[in-house]
């Protein structure tokens, strides 16, 4: 490539590989540009699929000006998303673990525990609740697995926090300011933004974090939605989580829910205020404001 360097540009389909094609193209000065992987349709098509074949697909993609692109995300905070994103799903598998003992107690019909088994004395009393050797020694591996797990994530958000800090310290905490949105919903938040100016409006970026509706629409007539699965996933469980936490021990908040529950069902409602919060969220960032409760519950 390099005879064309500055007339060449390179163009590859978002897969979990980009990286390192990036960040090539960056070191050697070559345009790069990122192709939106649920939008390529035009290359899976054909009766012939290789290498070669897709490689032409897109380069007439680039050519005809039809390639959708996608963020080439900042190198630099690549591996602290990555580590977060990681983060969530070992707390997932925390949650599983924690709601096979519930299974367990019912199992046995034991009465249902009351122990919060975040706290290590929770789980040590948890472990002599069972008489059965061989059903104990089930519940000593999801034991030891939450403690594993209670010790690394631990150490996982304070390593992150410190990344995110270096990187983006105003938005940090900026997002802080809005009740709700603790450490791990800001830091989530943070890094799957990367940077908010990538979005031109409050609607594209509302439309990104899924907070809105898809329609499908011809001749006049809607059908229905479509591509709803379109967006960042993790930016649309950030904004409903911190709409149900807004709402905790907030008088205010819970009584403007009330208000939009005489229009909509409670399930509307609380989508709304997410979408509410993500729009706040939004011109927070981008015009360097903290929350104004007062103002958001009136806008």
């Amino acid at each position: 490539l390099e005879p064309y360097i500055g007339n060449v540009i390179v163009g590859v389909e978002c897969m979990h590989c980009w990286y390192w094609v990036s960040d090539w193209c960056a070191e050697l000065g070559i345009d790069f540009v990122l192709g939106h992987a649920l939008y390529m349709k035009a290359i899976h098509g054909g009766k012939t699929k290789n290498d070669k074949v897709d490689s032409f697909k897109i380069a007439s993609l680039l050519r005809g000006g039809n390639f959708p692109i996608a963020y080439d995300y900042p190198s630099e905070m690549r591996a602290a998303r990555d580590l977060l994103r990681r983060r969530m799903k070992i707390v997932r598998h925390g949650a599983m673990l924690k709601g096979h003992v519930v299974n367990t107690n019912s199992q046995y019909n034991l009465p249902a525990t009351e122990l919060n088994l975040k706290n290590i004395s929770a789980r040590q009393k948890l472990r002599e609740q069972y008489q059965d050797p061989i059903v104990q020694r089930n519940i000593d591996l999801d034991m030891a697995l939450l403690d594993c797990y209670a010790k690394e994530l631990a150490q996982v958000e304070w390593f992150i926090e410190k990344q995110a800090k270096n990187h983006n310290p105003v938005y940090l905490e900026l997002l802080k300011t809005v009740p709700g949105i603790g450490k791990i919903l800001s830091l989530t938040i943070l890094y799957e933004i990367g940077d908010i100016c990538r979005f031109e409006s409050v609607q594209k970026f509302a439309s990104y974090s899924r907070l809105v509706k898809c329609k499908a629409e011809s001749a006049g007539k809607t059908y229905g939605t479509n591509g709803n699965k379109i967006g960042n996933a993790h930016l649309k469980w950030a904004f409903s989580e911190a709409a149900v936490l807004y709402l905790r021990g907030n008088d205010k908040a819970r009584n403007y829910l009330n208000r939009s529950q005489k229009r909509m069902s409670k399930a509307k409602a609380l989508s709304a205020l997410a979408h509410k919060l993500g729009r706040c969220v939004y011109f927070m960032l981008k015009n360097k404001t903290v929350f104004d409760e007062q103002r958001f519950l009136k806008g």
